[in-house]
């Protein structure tokens, strides 16, 4: 069986900060910085315990920044909460970012740091030879001002609710609904959720115009073009080109497109339309309810424990071990922010998911999702540096993904009935299939706007329509132009974590091919897929693939190849 350590439940103890740390102000920090950049290296042994230094450091302001994040998104309508979360934004991180510069060129100048020849430090040394490369200290008051603005989206976004035969719905609540066999439901729900979108549309796109303005001044001040060219060299894309972006779009384009429209075309043939309204793809057939996998999210919990237990016991205790730390937050609420995450806690190495459950087949796929987060960062705790922990998304994306796919294996701990089991795999596969066009749309979507940084709305809004229907073409929005055209807000990447997001479809295309080889040999599969997990961030993007026992290539050829596995196995169901 592969070896895997049961989790400590506790921190470490400290060596550089007391353990019983706690700062009010930006003074209480000072000292510390101040050590680190004053102390003398004569070493390379004095390099490495001055790099754990740092790292301690790293770690504990990165679980701090993440505590007031978590609460801030659990209850965005507690006026304390969010001070807080901003108190760290705009008075804290602007203090950190000269020291960190400062420590940056303190590593890339000693003597020693050629002498670190392990593969780790060499990819750390990339990293922060480009974050010096980006720094300017003219930009610091503007990222703190980007992120306070990209978090109105939460805001307004967590305080959008319907009405719907006398209940008030959030809307992820309200989704549900789009799986209903009768059609006026779904339409007259579909119509409820996009007018209150409508509501707040204009107030939307004053945040992304102030986002724009400030995210384009970033990238002048550092000496780039456009917001797009800077930000794909902040994102840390070392290991693929501007080109292969624009190569996946056109192969998403050629080859995935057609398998999209052609489940779309049985979707209408199956629910007998004559032409697939947007409140339909979602549909369930008449005589169908929707899959309903868990009663709650205690039920969700202590099934997903048991199936990652199925894979591997330890799998199953590091999901145990947050859900007895109170480290879940799992269902729809009002006030609470968009969205799903797993966001790891650094110096504890017990991460906390956050999502937004009511119940739907999708929330049994954000959980497992969030789980292969969560399993990643529990396998990478132990590493020496904080900054060895932290992936690039490509890889971190690479994690969840073939979890939710790996753990298909085991799915009738949710679905007893065997044809419920089908249905259940059948959603799952189609809409991994069915989300590349909509992150091509997105990514393709922002490439247009931060390049063009001077567009008025009316031209975004054309430019978003021709980018939609280039990748969505079977879903009939007659009579529902007015939605269509900001459809793109719904998006919270576009507002909060710009560009994150084809690193979805290049993951996606990784983890089809770690769920062909564990289908192939399951021990195997999931040794391999563990394996690219344990390494972090300590080897290049196509070497933590190779470990996983895949490539890295999201080329046309590639794409076509894994788009007639996902056939052959839909075919199967």
């Amino acid at each position: 069986m592969i070896s895997l350590e049961k989790p400590q439940v506790t921190r470490s103890k400290r060596n550089f900060l007391p353990d019983d740390f706690n700062y009010q102000n930006w003074e209480q920090l000072k000292p510390f910085f101040e050590d680190l950049i004053n102390r003398q290296l004569p070493t390379k042994e004095a390099l490495i315990h001055w790099l754990k230094d740092w790292s301690e450091m790293e770690a504990y302001l990165s679980e701090d920044l993440a505590w007031r994040y978590i609460r801030y998104t659990c209850d965005t309508e507690d006026e304390e909460i969010r001070n807080k979360y901003l108190f760290f934004i705009n008075e804290i991180k602007p203090q950190i970012a000269p020291y960190n510069n400062q420590l940056d060129k303190r590593f890339i100048d000693c003597e020693f740091t050629s002498q670190l020849d392990d593969s780790a430090y060499k990819i750390y040394q990339r990293s922060i030879k480009t974050s010096i490369e980006l720094y300017r200290e003219e930009n610091i008051p503007l990222e703190s001002k980007a992120e306070e603005i990209a978090q109105q989206y939460a805001d307004k976004v967590s305080q959008m609710t319907i009405i719907y035969q006398g209940e008030e719905y959030t809307l992820s609540q309200a989704a549900k609904f789009m799986k209903d066999a009768d059609r006026q439901v779904r339409k007259d729900v579909y119509e409820l959720v996009n007018n209150r979108r409508l509501h707040d549309k204009d107030a939307l796109d004053e945040v992304y115009d102030e986002l724009i303005k400030i995210r384009h001044q970033i990238a002048l001040n550092a000496g780039f073009e456009n917001f797009r060219d800077y930000k794909f060299k902040a994102l840390g894309r070392f290991d693929y080109s501007l080109q292969d972006v624009f190569n996946f779009h056109e192969s998403i384009h050629e080859e995935i497109l057609p398998i999209v429209n052609s489940i779309q075309e049985e979707k209408r043939k199956e629910l007998n339309l004559d032409s697939l309204k947007p409140y339909d793809v979602d549909a369930e057939p008449e005589g169908k309810v929707a899959l309903k996998p868990f009663k709650n999210s205690q039920e969700l919990v202590e099934k997903t424990i048991l199936l990652f237990s199925k894979l591997h016991p330890i799998l199953g205790e590091y999901l145990t071990v947050m859900h007895d730390k109170g480290y879940l937050d799992l269902d729809a609420r009002k006030g609470k922010a968009p969205g799903g995450y797993n966001y790891p806690l650094d110096e504890i190495g017990i991460p906390f998911i956050f999502m937004n459950s009511s119940g739907k087949f999708r929330d049994l796929v954000t959980m497992l999702h969030e789980g292969g987060h969560a399993i990643h960062s529990f396998v990478t705790r132990d590493l020496e540096l904080c900054s060895f922990k932290h992936t690039p998304s490509e890889v971190a994306e690479l994690a969840s993904m073939s979890m939710e796919l790996i753990s298909m294996e085991h799915w009738d701990i949710f679905f007893e009935n065997s044809e419920d089991l089908k249905r259940a795999k059948k959603e799952q596969l189609e809409g991994l299939i069915d989300i590349l066009p909509w992150i091509a749309t997105v990514d393709k979507f922002q490439n247009w706007v931060y390049t063009h940084p001077t567009h008025t709305r009316e031209e975004r809004t054309n430019e978003w329509l021709k980018i939609y229907d280039e990748f969505q073409q079977e879903i009939d929005f007659t009579g529902y132009e007015n939605y269509k055209k900001s459809i793109w807000q719904k998006q919270l990447h576009i507002f909060e974590v710009p560009f994150y997001y084809i690193e979805y479809g290049i993951a996606q295309l990784g983890a089809i091919a770690v769920w062909k080889n564990f289908k192939q040999n399951p021990e195997k599969g999931l040794e391999g897929y563990l394996n690219a997990l344990r390494l972090g961030y300590t080897q290049s993007v196509p070497d933590i693939y190779k470990a996983a026992g895949i490539e890295f290539n999201f080329s046309r050829s590639y794409i076509k190849e894994l788009a007639a596995f996902i056939k052959e196995e839909l075919n199967k169901l």
